[in-house]
């Protein structure tokens, strides 16, 4: 027979008779710590906070809470890669919380409805931000609300970055971009598009700025050294990419052939089908399994009709003959030449193999330093040189959307700090909240919601959105899914297994507390709670 534990051998109810909480060696106590979605979130975001707004069908507040990181909820709820989902702990009970999913969810919600975010009264101080991609205009979003004034400067005829000039408009549309844009402009951000920035130090001194915060991108494709009888027919993957964003006519050919491996490599293949190409191949020297392309990207376009050569390089172009060697990986997972050679025809090869910023502006400001291609800087993103800031792909780190994001984030919080003469440091970390601190029995099955997609007949002669997005239903289901790893939602199961009636109801909203009057330490509290968000310590002696 199991023995029971002796705080339920009493009747219940009989502690309220006597104080017994004096007869306790351990106390239970609610804790917040964090979810594994907010642990691996390259912006620094909590989804699990505005997906419990979003459960209520709150979006306007859902909204709020993504905003206060995250200025571009509708453009990143298309193009992250979800690294929040991988490390959901749902994963462990049927699927991932489609967290991306709502997140489009709410940003398109807010567009539609128009909602808007409230500045600060004016600091009086001036920031140079140089580079209107995903990390600048973050920056300068955040200033703004802060109440600095900021101008943001770009040699681009239109802002954006890589999120107008690199990502395709079938997966980010561009006015769904605009509009995410034109609420920071709105802002009071002033936006100087097409003015280069060629002295960093110089600019800063004229325009008696404060700070300044570099995020220029890298938009230099980088080159290979390939044997080449007609060079013309070597084109590079984000100068294609830059020229059909703007809508300029490239002529690739009917034979395409895209040498690399990553995101880019993906986009430039899927691109050119697009613009009438009739076979795209993918060459790339190691196998699917070492690919840096997001899986996704890779199952995309293979959807629609792009062939992959693993194993594969280009030793030379001549004409319309591209010859190929066929690699091997040696024991460390580097690819080896083998001797083998094969010919392939084609009208065009595209270059995607990495890119690579030009710091040129930094050039007269020896303090900050630059090594092998990126700037380096400390724990808050300031070089070098005090009041001077870098963040994006030209720092160390995933060069993605969402990284940008992340950096203009913390950026802005560390230069807030420098003008306001306080110190910065990163905000500690709480515990994380691993699945087995959960009963996730308590969650029943609910597979995650499929978002509509284009059929893959259809993408190929369209630029139209490929990935669709959920309806209200669909997002409120989603949200609900969620299971409030770490944190606790008021689900009364402490007050119900409550032997002493010791945990006390502080009404909707405020959760509970702990009679420790009447609490004998029995610890069901913490057993029974589904989110692992109740810890029993021992009493101090």
């Amino acid at each position: 027979m199991t023995e029971t534990p002796f705080a339920i051998t009493l009747p219940v109810g009989s502690s309220l008779a006597n104080k017994t909480g004096a007869w306790r060696t351990r106390r239970p106590g609610y804790v917040t710590l964090l979810p594994p979605c907010a642990k691996d979130c390259p912006a620094g975001q909590n989804p699990r906070g505005w997906l419990t707004a979003a459960e209520e069908a709150d979006y306007e507040r859902a909204w709020r809470l993504v905003m206060a990181v995250n200025p571009f909820p509708a453009v990143i709820g298309r193009v992250c890669y979800h690294p929040c989902q991988t490390a959901c702990n749902r994963c462990q009970v049927d699927e991932p919380v489609g967290i991306n999913a709502v997140e489009r969810f709410i940003g398109d919600e807010g567009l539609r409805r128009k909602w808007t975010v409230p500045v600060a009264a004016p600091t009086g101080r001036r920031v140079l931000v140089v580079g209107a991609g995903p990390s600048g205009l973050t920056a300068a979003y955040h200033l703004t609300r802060l109440g600095h004034q900021v101008v943001v400067r770009d040699a681009n005829p239109q802002p954006g970055g890589m999120m107008r000039y690199g990502i395709p408009r079938y997966r980010l549309p561009r006015e769904v971009l605009d509009a995410e844009i034109d609420r920071i402009l709105a802002m009071g951000v002033t936006l100087e598009c097409g003015r280069s920035v060629t002295d960093l130090r110089q600019e800063i001194a004229e325009g008696s700025f404060d700070a300044g915060y570099v995020a220029v991108g890298a938009q230099i494709g980088r080159h290979a050294e390939i044997p080449a009888g007609d060079a013309g027919r070597i084109v590079d993957a984000l100068g294609v990419l830059h020229r059909v964003a703007e809508g300029e006519p490239v002529r690739l050919g009917r034979r395409v052939l895209i040498y690399g491996g990553g995101d880019t490599a993906m986009d430039a293949a899927r691109t050119a089908r697009r613009i009438g190409a009739t076979e795209a191949v993918v060459v790339y020297r190691r196998t699917r399994d070492r690919m840096p392309a997001h899986e996704i990207e890779v199952d995309q376009a293979q959807e629609e009709g792009i062939s992959l050569r693993w194993l594969s390089t280009i030793s030379a172009v001549d004409g319309e003959r591209v010859v190929i060697e066929k690699m091997r990986l040696d024991d460390t997972g580097f690819p080896q030449p083998t001797g083998e050679f094969e010919e392939l025809a084609a009208d065009s090869v595209v270059l995607a193999l990495g890119q690579q910023a030009d710091l040129s502006l930094l050039d007269s400001t020896p303090e900050v330093a630059v090594r092998k291609g990126t700037v380096e800087v400390g724990p808050g993103l300031m070089t070098g040189r005090p009041g001077v800031f870098a963040g994006g792909d030209i720092t160390a780190g995933e060069q993605t959307v969402t990284q940008a994001i992340g950096d203009g984030t913390r950026a802005a919080a560390a230069i807030d700090a420098y003008l306001r003469t306080a110190g910065w440091s990163a905000p500690p970390e709480p515990a994380l909240a691993t699945v087995d601190r959960l009963n996730t029995w308590y969650y029943s099955d609910a597979p995650a919601s499929v978002a509509p997609r284009l059929t893959a007949a259809r993408r190929a002669t369209t630029f139209d959105e490929v990935v669709g997005g959920l309806d209200r239903e669909t997002a409120l289901f989603e949200a609900r899914r969620c299971m409030s790893c770490g944190d606790c939602f008021e689900c009364d199961n402490c007050y119900s297994v409550c032997p002493d009636n010791a945990i006390v109801k502080l009404g909707p909203g405020h959760r509970y507390t702990i009679n420790l009057d009447y609490c004998k330490g029995c610890g069901l509290c913490a057993t029974e709670c589904p989110c692992g968000a109740i810890d029993m310590v021992n009493e101090q002696v």
